[in-house]
């Protein structure tokens, strides 16, 4: 993307953000956008499929902190038109005179707000083409877009991973032209406008303009005879299946970054990334903390004032676990190792929380000796709240 996509596009309208939204609005409503123009949810319609490359574009931008701050900076700098023509050739902002060559020169320090460049590395990238002294950079294919995808797993598998196949329906490179977008049998020939370069450059005023070459659209090269199957964009949309790895212990809400398979580059160029949003499906007996699992296990009364030894299951068999005799309810006892898989291959724990369960309904027998039961054991301990009472009544 071109310093002059940058000043042009208005990423926060795409998203249908304000400008100063947070990262958790920006991520919301790039999903919203995302969800509403998929190409799987609107077959056949490029123009929502655009909208899908816009809003991945603007969100690539919007959702990295160092990148959305030289975003904003550039486009309050240079997209209300900040700079004009001086009476002595040079710019001035805000009808204040100033000499461009301070800003240019000095002794190597300047401004390092944009990504580390100073002013005259911003100049030159928009003004020059992004090399000192008024030649073009070479430009060529443009790298391919993010792709996101959603893929729901298995408590037990997101726990000890799992590879599964993954398969989308999104802009994949060509077999007919291998992405190059030339007929077979041929191949693209070199713009005779920016002989390769992939800008032009004019003149206006004391500065060089340069802007992507309108005849070969910025690639470099030009396609005379096209692909029969992509049309000379070295790109189709076809489904494609991939394995993919996730490790174990991956958590609901993670992103995966598969580096190079997201969308082929515009004829040739690099691809871009997959990223894959996980969801855990909740499991009907454990839950998860950290890298602890959680159980709750019901425990008779009788087991908590007498004790007992419990058998409880793990997500890889099972452990005895020892109840100490006088349990309250709510106490947690801990399987120590049985829980998620960390990286660097420790475990976290299984914690095991114990409800002592009171029974509805009772038997004449049963209510016989647990009356029994009551009349020979010790009194609850309150005299603190009944101390209270007789001091209110």
């Amino acid at each position: 993307m071109s310093s002059k996509d940058w000043i042009e596009k208005d990423f926060y309208a795409v998203l249908g953000v304000d400008k100063a939204a947070s990262a958790d609005d920006i991520k919301k409503a790039y999903r919203k956008v995302a969800r509403e123009s998929h190409p799987d949810h609107n077959p056949g319609d490029p123009k929502a499929e655009e909208r899908f490359k816009a809003a991945s574009e603007a969100y690539n931008v919007l959702s990295d902190t160092g990148r959305r701050r030289e975003y904003d900076e550039m486009r309050s700098l240079f997209g209300s038109g900040a700079f004009r023509r001086s009476a002595r050739g040079g710019g001035q902002p805000g009808g204040m005179p100033f000499d461009v060559s301070d800003m240019f020169g000095g002794a190597g320090g300047g401004d390092r707000r944009f990504g580390g460049a100073g002013f005259q590395d911003l100049f030159s990238s928009i003004f020059t083409g992004g090399q000192a002294g008024g030649q073009a950079a070479q430009r060529g294919p443009a790298r391919g877009r993010d792709v996101e995808t959603e893929v729901a797993l298995d408590f037990g598998d997101a726990v000890r991973g799992v590879t599964l196949p993954l398969t989308l329906r999104a802009p994949g490179v060509c077999e007919t032209c291998h992405g190059n977008g030339a007929k077979p049998g041929t191949q693209p020939r070199t713009c005779t406008v920016c002989h390769g370069a992939g800008v032009t450059t004019r003149d206006q005023g004391a500065f060089s303009f340069s802007e992507p070459c309108r005849n070969c659209q910025g690639v470099g090269t030009v396609v005379e005879e096209k692909c029969p199957e992509c049309h000379g964009s070295g790109g189709v949309t076809k489904t494609r299946t991939m394995n993919v790895r996730f490790p174990a212990g991956v958590a609901d809400g993670q992103r995966i970054r598969l580096a190079g398979r997201g969308e082929p580059g515009e004829r040739g160029g690099p691809a871009g990334d997959l990223f894959v949003h996980v969801k855990v499906r909740p499991d009907e007996l454990f839950g998860r903390t950290g890298d602890d699992l959680t159980l709750t296990v019901p425990v008779t009364f009788a087991e908590a004032v007498l004790g007992t030894d419990l058998r409880v299951p793990t997500l890889d068999g099972a452990v005895t676990l020892r109840v100490p005799p006088g349990t309250p309810s709510g106490r947690v006892l801990r399987a120590r190792g049985k829980g998620v898989v960390r990286r660097d291959g420790q475990a976290g724990d299984l914690l095991v929380t114990l409800d002592v369960v009171v029974p509805a309904r009772l038997s004449d027998e049963a209510r016989a000796a647990l009356e029994a039961f009551a009349e020979q054991s010790p009194p609850a301990a309150r005299e603190h709240l009944d101390a209270r009472v007789r001091r209110v009544s």
